[in-house]
């Protein structure tokens, strides 16, 4: 028995999970055709052996694909069936690209959800003042007005030097310690977790962050825990940068379920054999882990005073 999970691409190709009613039948009826290796249907595969085909067997064709993919959706109902589930994700100019599209590629794949990019206005964000301009930059979709009263998981991005000034950014700190106390999950990535705990959203909670930002938690009043992701009741915190779609797949097991969550990981095919295991300072060859904590050097000492400018203002 195989599980499966049914997923669309958007215009632009990029994956895009349903976001209706998975039996809403209208919807589904407007899919395109997909390769019988996401489907897994005999019913529509093609035989590579020969182009010819007896003439009683029907051709494969969009209609076919179709119907298998309202079958498959009636058989894997309780798989993928539940309410809506509604993320708000913030976005802000200097945050690392990855802490964002990391998580967000993984959410993507729910089927029934709401994805709201989060900012003070539409315009869209890159790199902080005179910065060089984004080679991607990022629109919200949402203003922190418009934003649903209601948040399944509220998710805060990484990313230096736009950490530091969002730290110190009245309108965000409101916006987030405003919808934390309602969300569901209270969420972040790597230097996303500093942002959370300068809004007072860390206090007694264990978290993670970046490995060379991970003890200034501690002067937001936080309980700095290494590991990947840490989770503490509805705290859920990722290390640094890829570890978003840890992060990301872990939470989907907690929204969904664990099937569903390994049914996304497939899909993204995420089994990530690097060339070099070097990933943690511990693993890290002498020389690399030198260079890298001399040029944070001065990153580490903004982020303590920063942390205790915030802490003196909760």
């Amino acid at each position: 028995q195989h599980t499966v999970l049914i997923i669309h691409h958007d215009r632009g190709g990029h994956p895009q999970g349903c976001p209706l009613n998975p039996m809403n039948r209208r919807y589904f009826s407007r899919l395109l055709s997909w390769p019988s290796v996401l489907l897994g249907a005999s019913a529509v595969s093609v035989s590579t052996a020969s182009a010819k085909q007896p003439a009683s067997v029907a051709a494969p064709s969009k209609q076919a694909a179709d119907e298998h993919h309202l079958a498959t959706m009636d058989r894997y109902a309780p798989l993928i069936g539940g309410p809506k589930i509604t993320i708000g994700m913030l976005v802000y100019p200097g945050m690392f690209l990855q802490d964002l599209v990391g998580p967000l590629t993984v959410f993507e794949a729910l089927m029934n959800k709401e994805i709201h990019l989060l900012w003070k206005n539409l315009e869209p964000v890159g790199n902080e003042g005179d910065g060089p301009a984004a080679l991607i930059p990022v629109k919200p979709t949402t203003t922190f007005a418009q934003c649903p009263e209601q948040l399944d998981v509220l998710f805060v991005p990484g990313g230096i030097p736009g950490t530091f000034t969002m730290m110190e950014d009245p309108e965000v700190l409101a916006f987030l310690k405003a919808k934390g106390q309602t969300a569901r999950y209270v969420t972040s990535v790597c230097t996303g977790s500093l942002i959370l705990g300068a809004a007072g959203l860390l206090k007694g909670y264990k978290a993670t962050s970046y490995w060379d930002t991970r003890d200034v938690l501690k002067e937001l009043g936080a309980i700095p825990t290494k590991g990947r992701i840490v989770v503490d009741r509805n705290r859920i915190t990722g290390g640094g940068v890829t570890a978003g779609i840890d992060f990301g797949l872990k939470l989907v097991a907690m929204l969904k379920s664990r099937v569903y969550a390994e049914a996304v990981q497939l899909y993204l095919e995420y089994d990530p054999q690097p060339p070099f295991n070097a990933g943690s300072p511990e693993k890290a060859h002498p020389l690399a882990r030198r260079f890298l904590k001399d040029m944070f050097a001065g990153m580490r000492a903004n982020a303590f005073a920063t942390a205790k400018r915030a802490m003196q203002r909760l």
